[in-house]
């Protein structure tokens, strides 16, 4: 399985590119990952924020086949534990899954066709945070989900 970090635009503050690295570097001892950079829009100052989802939906969707899983990092998606999020990732592991893609959304959010496209939906918190800071926590979780999958001392419960 080979796991895509999808991100609009580029992560902007040296502290957290320094821990999505830190945490990228470890994830890469357990499983294939890569963060897949959909590049900003640019002149958006005549677009209204639907159209703007829809365009960065447009980029998103290219880069996927139909084969391919999309898991949408969202607001209103289902919330794990930490032990329920590597239960998950064994879970999608065991079918066989060859791609799967954990995308966070631009400033607005996702278009219509972006969430009719998706195969689950992940919150990481009731609580919302920037989509700069998302990154950071999200691979945190992930490599913390690894840990857990390989009896590590990293998580504590």
């Amino acid at each position: 399985m080979l796991i895509h970090f999808v991100l609009h635009g580029k992560t902007d503050d040296s502290y957290l590119k320094e821990g999505i690295m830190k945490y990228t570097k470890r994830i890469k001892h357990y499983i294939s990952f890569n963060e897949l950079i959909i590049p900003s829009l640019k002149s958006t100052k005549n677009l209204n924020y639907e159209e703007i989802k829809q365009k960065e939906g447009e980029l998103l969707l290219s880069k996927l086949k139909p084969s391919d899983t999309l898991v949408l990092l969202d607001e209103k998606g289902v919330q794990f534990s930490s032990l329920e999020m590597a239960e998950y990732m064994q879970k999608w592991m065991n079918q066989s899954l060859k791609n799967i893609f954990f995308v966070v959304g631009g400033a607005y959010g996702f278009s219509d066709e972006v969430y009719q496209r998706a195969n689950f939906k992940l919150s990481l918190s009731k609580m919302t945070f920037s989509h700069q800071m998302i990154r950071l926590l999200f691979v945190e979780q992930l490599y913390r989900a690894f840990t857990i999958l390989n009896n590590e001392p990293y998580h504590h419960e």
